[in-house]
């Protein structure tokens, strides 16, 4: 049996991967990371040594690096590592399997170029050819599909401790495929592993044809897959993070300030009119700097510094956004259908106002109406008037003040936003406009 392998021919492998570990807990993930780090010889002598317990190395310790996921073998907070191959350079976040912990996961997804699923094959009833999955697998591959993660990797792991390995690995890749059909989730590779034994996860398995499989391994599946592209054919859109006032680089800004940050979808020039939001104000750009300060054309992805051809009043938070002849651009709007990750531990009604967090603005929003919640393991919508915690459904919301958005469909810069509460400040809540 062959992984299902389609990553694109045409990949990047210059740039650095981002990508995640994610599944239920226990599944292995911190100890599929620690295999990789170790395997590719990504970690010192003396950092191994640190992890040995009773002469044998626990490689789920390599990342897992607070006192209270040492003590009780679980991971709580997203741990980033970094190793590299002799083709490519990899950022690693290891997140949380267990529910209470999803919003985790979200925030590490949120940025991932792909994302690996551990499928522990010792918790399924991997004998059974209609086994059900995890519902945390599923819960996590949902969401993995919402936040448009390019790359899904399915490893199926802990195959060399099932009695009929390759019995084992024919039913739960079936099942996975069968998930994956029916949720519209559009799957790169499934692939068996033995985190634990180093199999088939940087090198490949000692026995040949194990479980039946004779693809790449883990390691050979991430070194090709693409990195997210860039929102470059979408019109320009830049969230403002910093204005520098009155730079003293007069050489390049001229005298006047300078304004901050990362070109969420197209790209920008001098000459080029935009409009300022919410103010509405127009003007056209005077100068484009790079991160180097150099004058240069910058494209969605990158940080940009964006001199204007006229004072006007933009702050940290505000949008300047592409716009015609007549100064019209992107359309404003108080009223937003969204799908959200309910991740607080207050059920979300209706009525309840929040504050909303659109690139670097903030507004007030008010839930309108809970519109559907999806049914995990069924994938039905149902209809509701709450979300409990980690729950998935959409919402309508109204808000303060107008804002400009896409859908998430068609970018991730102008069509997500995050929740907060307002008494509390944590976060509530990952919306992806509809």
């Amino acid at each position: 049996m062959n992984a299902v392998v389609s990553p694109s021919t045409a990949a990047d492998t210059r740039t650095a991967l981002k990508f995640i570990t994610c599944g239920s807990v226990d599944d292995g993930k911190s100890t599929l990371i620690g295999r990789l780090l170790v395997d590719s010889k990504a970690v010192l002598q003396d950092h191994l040594a640190g992890v040995q317990r009773q002469g044998e190395t626990d490689l789920a310790l390599l990342t897992d690096g607070l006192s209270a996921e040492r003590e009780q073998g679980i991971t709580i907070d997203v741990a980033y590592r970094y190793f590299n191959t002799e083709t490519r350079k990899f950022i690693i976040g290891d997140a949380p399997g267990h529910e209470q912990y999803t919003r985790n996961m979200v925030t590490a997804a949120s940025a991932a170029d792909a994302a690996v699923v551990l499928v522990d094959a010792t918790k399924l009833d991997w004998q059974d050819a209609g086994l059900k999955l995890l519902v945390q697998t599923r819960r996590h591959s949902l969401l993995l599909k919402l936040l448009r993660v390019p790359s899904i990797v399915f490893a199926v792991n802990k195959l060399d401790a099932v009695a009929d390995s390759t019995l084992a690995f024919a039913h739960i890749s079936a099942a996975l495929a069968a998930f994956a059909a029916e949720a519209g989730i559009t799957v790169t590779a499934t692939v068996p592993v033995s985190a634990l034994k180093g199999w088939n996860v940087v090198d490949a398995a000692a026995e040949a044809a194990w479980c039946g499989y004779s693809g790449p391994t883990l390691l050979d599946i991430l070194e090709h897959l693409p990195v997210t592209a860039a929102d470059t054919a979408l019109p320009f859109a830049f969230p403002v993070q910093w204005v520098e006032k009155f730079s003293s680089s007069s050489d390049t800004s001229q005298g006047r300030r300078v304004f901050w940050g990362r070109v969420a979808t197209g790209g920008v020039m001098p000459g080029q009119p935009v409009k300022v939001m919410p103010s509405g104000q127009t003007a056209t750009v005077a100068q484009v700097l790079d991160h180097a300060r150099n004058p240069k054309t910058v494209q969605a992805g990158h940080s940009a510094g964006i001199v204007l051809d006229r004072e006007v009043d933009v702050s940290r938070g505000d949008w300047l956004l592409a716009a015609d002849e007549q100064g019209r651009a992107l359309e404003a709007s108080r009223e937003i259908r969204a799908t959200v990750a309910w991740m607080d531990d207050e059920t979300l009604v209706a009525g309840r106002v929040y504050w909303a967090l659109h690139g670097h603005r903030w507004v007030k929003a008010k839930v309108k109406r809970i519109v559907h919640k999806l049914d995990i393991n069924t994938l039905a919508e149902e209809d509701a008037t709450q979300l409990e915690p980690n729950a998935i459904g959409h919402i309508e919301l109204a808000l303060q003040e107008p804002i400009v958005t896409l859908p998430f469909a068609q970018s991730r810069a102008l069509g997500s936003l995050v929740l907060v509460d307002t008494a509390s400040h944590k976060t509530s809540g990952a919306l992806l406009v509809n």
